[in-house]
């Protein structure tokens, strides 16, 4: 009897774990046209100003992080809940951004 409750309990939260999933694959793609307009406007602001947006580098960077966290959660290489069930990465959590970018 006690490994029938355990397999229903397991089955309750793989349950849980795919409503999540879902729930951050929806996050994704918001994120994916989010991103897709960072990298629109961050190549518009170096045209025209020749030099790239620092904030927005930064919050692209934040994005990319976001996205690699929900695409790990989804495919499940990771436990740890990506946002809206946990904070937003922080910016200590990033890798630096290149200091130089190289444009060949």
């Amino acid at each position: 009897m006690d490994n029938f409750t355990d397999l229903k309990n397991s089955r309750f939260d793989i349950l849980k774990r795919l409503l999540r999933t879902i729930v951050c694959m929806v996050a994704f793609e918001l994120v994916r046209l989010l991103l897709q307009a960072v990298v629109l406007f961050q190549y518009a602001y170096l045209l025209i100003l020749g030099k790239s947006s620092a904030p927005l580098r930064r919050f692209g960077n934040r994005l990319s992080t976001y996205t690699y966290q929900l695409l790990r959660y989804a495919t499940l290489n990771d436990n740890m809940k990506p946002f809206p069930f946990s904070d937003l990465p922080e910016t200590t959590r990033c890798e630096p951004s290149v200091s130089r970018i190289d444009f060949s």
